[in-house]
C-alpha cells in the first residue's frame, strides 16, 4: 500500500509535473532508502526530466535491493538501448528475459520483441568477437566454438554445472583420484607442516589481508550466497587472486608459493591463477553451488580440520584429513560444512583440467579473457 506522499508523487506525475514528482520521491527515499518501488519511480522521473545519469543511478540502487527484478532489469536495458550502448543493452535485455515472469500483459509484446531481437544480435556479435580472439592464438576447433556458443547461450551446454564456460566432452568426475595426473601432489602434502607454519605467520602479520570469501557487489544476484556475502564466517587470505600476486600475504609464504609454481595453473589475466588459505568459522555451512567453468579443477590441502568437517561434490561426500589433498571438479555442485566449535583452514588453488592440451588451454584462456565476464574465480 502506497503512502499519502507517494500518492501525491503519482498524482504529480500523472499531471506531467515530473519535477515535483521527482522531488517528492526524493523526500520519501530520505526516510525510506530501501523502498524499491520508489527508486523505480524516481528513475522514471529523472528520465522524464532529462537527467539520464541520475536515472541510471536510481535504477542501480533499485537493483541493489532486488537484483533479479524483471521491471528494473528491463528498464536498465532500455536505458542503455536509448543511449546507444548496444553491448550493455544486449546483455541487459538477456538478463531481463532470463528473469521474466511466465506470463506478461499483451501491451508488453512490442518491448519483449525488441528485447529478444537485441539480445540475439548481441549473442551473435559477441560470439563472433570471441571467435576472433581465439583465432588470434590458435585455430578455432569445433570444441572451442561450442565453448563460445555455450557461453553466449546460443547453444545449451551438454551438462549442468558451470555458470559461465562449459567446454564440451570433458569427463565429469567429482573427485579426481588418479594421482598420476597430479605429480606435484606428493610434494604439496609433504610440505603441510611448512605450509601451516606460513599460514600462522601470515594470519598474524600486521599487513595481511583477510577478506570475505564471498564478496559480490550488492547489485549482483547472490541467490544462495545471501547469508555469506561479505560475511566473515567464511574468509580467505589470498596468495594469488584473479592472476595477481597479493604481495602483503605471499611474501610470508615462500614454501607455499614455490610449490604453486609446480602446478599447471590457468594463466588468464583478470581471472587466474588463484590460491588462498580458506577459513571456515565454527557452525558454518557453505551452501550448494557450482563453479564458473569445467576447464579447471581445484585442489584442497587441509591444514586445520576439526572432527566432523565434511565436503560433498555431486553424490560423493568426504571428510577432510589434515595433510591429505584431493582434487575435484568445482563445476559439479558442491557444499561444505564445519559443524564443530573450531576454525577449519584449508589451502585452495586451481589448475587446468588434465584432459586439455596446451592448444586447448590457450584457446580457452583467449575466450575467457576476451569474454569480459565478471566471474568470481573460486
Amino acid at each position: 500500500m502506497t503512502s499519502p506522499l507517494e500518492n501525491e508523487a503519482d498524482a504529480a506525475a500523472a499531471a506531467r509535473d515530473f519535477a515535483s514528482a521527482r522531488d517528492i520521491l526524493r523526500r520519501i527515499l530520505a526516510d525510506e532508502p530501501a523502498n524499491f518501488g520508489v527508486w523505480l519511480k524516481l528513475s522514471a522521473m529523472y528520465r522524464a526530466t532529462g537527467q539520464a545519469v541520475d536515472s541510471l543511478a536510481a535504477l542501480d540502487r533499485a537493483l541493489t535491493l532486488n537484483p533479479r527484478d524483471f521491471s528494473a532489469l528491463l528498464m536498465r536495458a532500455m536505458h542503455c538501448h536509448h543511449s546507444g550502448d548496444v553491448d550493455q543493452a544486449g546483455q541487459g535485455f538477456g538478463r531481463a528475459l532470463a528473469n521474466a515472469p511466465e506470463t506478461l500483459p499483451d501491451h508488453m509484446t512490442p518491448v519483449l520483441t525488441l528485447a529478444r531481437t537485441k539480445y540475439r544480435e548481441w549473442q551473435v556479435r559477441h560470439a563472433d568477437f570471441l571467435r576472433s580472439a581465439v583465432r588470434a592464438v590458435v585455430p578455432l576447433s569445433p570444441q572451442l566454438d561450442r565453448l563460445i556458443t555455450n557461453a553466449v547461450h546460443l547453444t545449451e551446454a551438454d551438462r549442468e554445472g558451470p555458470s559461465h564456460y562449459c567446454y564440451p566432452d570433458l569427463p565429469e568426475i567429482p573427485f579426481h583420484d588418479d594421482r598420476a595426473l597430479f605429480p606435484w601432489m606428493d610434494g604439496v602434502e609433504a610440505a603441510v607442516d611448512d605450509i601451516q607454519r606460513e599460514f600462522e605467520i601470515v594470519l598474524n602479520a600486521e599487513a595481511a589481508k583477510l577478506v570475505p570469501y564471498v564478496n559480490y557487489p550488492d547489485s549482483v544476484p547472490v541467490d544462495q550466497w545471501a547469508e555469506l556475502n561479505h560475511n566473515r564466517d567464511w574468509t580467505a587470505i589470498h596468495l594469488t587472486a584473479r592472476g595477481n600476486t597479493i604481495a602483503e600475504n605471499a611474501r610470508h609464504c615462500p614454501v607455499t608459493m614455490g610449490l604453486l609454481e609446480t602446478v599447471p595453473q590457468p594463466d588468464v589475466a583478470g581471472i587466474g591463477p588463484n590460491a588462498m588459505f580458506s577459513l571456515l568459522a565454527p557452525k558454518t555451512s557453505i551452501p550448494p553451488h557450482s563453479g564458473v567453468t569445467n576447464t579447471r579443477l581445484l585442489c584442497h590441502l587441509p591444514l586445520i580440520v576439526p572432527e566432523g568437517c565434511w565436503f560433498r561434490v555431486g553424490d560423493a561426500t568426504r571428510y577432510w584429513e589434515r595433510g591429505k589433498a584431493w582434487v575435484f571438479d568445482d563445476s559439479v555442485e558442491h557444499e561444505a560444512v564445519n559443524p564443530s566449535d573450531r576454525l577449519r583452514v584449508i589451502v585452495i588453488f586451481d589448475m587446468w583440467h588434465p584432459a586439455l592440451t596446451l592448444e586447448e588451454q590457450a584457446g580457452i584462456a583467449a575466450v575467457i579473457k576476451a569474454g569480459g565476464q565478471q566471474v568470481h574465480a573460486l
